[in-house]
């Protein structure tokens, strides 16, 4: 495929991670240095089929002086969602009842009405497989990796995961002193949905006693005879760090909000759950904090600044060399392109037998087996 490319449009699809704006950044000016126009799509795929929620229309020209300034902003200038999905998105029938609707034909008839020729988009596992269907559509289509949970497959890491993690590692530095000062169990509850990569490199850095992921089910039991043991040796505090998708060995999964049309479950509420059941076992004062959403924001880190950089470089490189259908994955030495359809609706998790666990249990690290 070449690339007679004038105009390439970006959009952002869930969750918002430190870095967006970086790449957004240089998907703008790499293109424009090519002579190329690019556009922002407000909220995924929103400005396309809901134009009229938007006062610019629900696309923009991204020029250079809409970009400046932006890379070390957190969040994204052009905002996204996680519900709606435009490939199941739920509509209200005039019934009262709601029906999954296809609108990717929407969006590809506004491609071709704007004669705009290729998108960048920039999301997790959800945006790239709908990335991936448009490509297969016929749109021309190149993905980059976005996550803070670092669970996207065929890259090596994702940008906004150091970000998540150097936070992380801060409030565990925090909590160490306050605990040991009242002999308390802190549990600190952290995002990374279905994988344990926060919790894991989080807790590791943060010299946590126990680290609970959702790659190792858990026995509280085993954490509470961590947590008695330090007080045995005169270590009258612990720290507990646990993976919202933690899941017990009895298998029920602590969550918020149930699966519906158009958005996923919400996962939650694991943190609590275990601060009560080692409250009762240990008899000692438990607080949980839950990190939340403070993992998502704030500025990158220069790593993620520039993984972001690179891979908005890439993104435009690769349309320019023709490709489509790919996503941009962080390798060594380079940025490589791996196929949209190998890391569509694939997760990647913490490998059980990685050096990164190995080194949590040499260091005599608790996980709840």
């Amino acid at each position: 495929m070449s690339s007679h490319i004038r105009r390439i449009a970006v959009c952002t699809g869930g969750g918002d991670a430190p870095g967006l704006n970086a790449v957004i950044r240089a998907v703008a000016i790499a293109a424009a240095n090519r002579g190329w126009e690019c556009y922002g799509i407000r909220e995924g795929f929103n400005g396309i089929l809901f134009p009229e929620r938007y006062p610019d229309g629900g696309v923009f020209r991204l020029t250079r002086d809409r970009v400046r300034g932006i890379g070390h902003l957190g969040g994204t200038i052009l905002g996204t969602t996680n519900k709606g999905n435009p490939l199941h998105f739920p509509m209200k029938m005039s019934d009262g009842t709601t029906k999954d609707m296809d609108l990717s034909g929407d969006i590809l008839a506004f491609f071709a009405r704007k004669e705009i020729d290729a998108l960048v988009s920039i999301g997790g596992d959800g945006s790239l497989t709908i990335a991936n269907a448009l490509h297969q559509k016929g749109l021309r289509v190149v993905g980059v990796p976005k996550t803070i949970d670092n669970d996207l497959d065929k890259t090596f890491t994702t940008f906004g995961f150091d970000t998540a993690v150097g936070f992380a590692t801060e409030c565990l530095d925090r909590l160490h002193s306050t605990a040991e000062s009242h002999q308390r169990v802190m549990v600190v509850e952290v995002m990374g949905r279905y994988a344990g990569w926060i919790a894991l490199h989080a807790g590791i850095a943060g010299a946590a006693q126990a680290i609970l992921i959702p790659e190792i089910p858990f026995d509280v039991d085993k954490v509470a005879a961590k947590v008695r043991a330090r007080d045995s040796e005169g270590r009258m505090y612990s720290i507990v760090v646990v993976a919202e998708g933690a899941e017990p060995v009895d298998g029920h999964r602590a969550i918020l909000a149930p699966a519906e049309i158009g958005h996923a479950e919400r996962l939650g509420g694991v943190g609590d759950r275990i601060g009560r059941a080692l409250a009762e076992r240990t008899g000692k004062d438990v607080r949980v904090v839950v990190l939340g959403h403070l993992l998502r924001g704030g500025s990158p880190t220069s790593f993620d600044r520039l993984a972001a950089m690179r891979f908005g470089s890439a993104a435009v490189r690769a349309l320019d060399e023709g490709q489509s259908g790919i996503m941009v994955a962080l390798g060594f030495p380079n940025v490589n392109y791996v196929a949209l359809e190998e890391v569509a609706g694939r997760m990647k998790g913490v490998p059980l037998d990685s050096d990164t666990v190995q080194t949590g249990r040499d260091l005599g690290i608790c996980f709840g087996d």
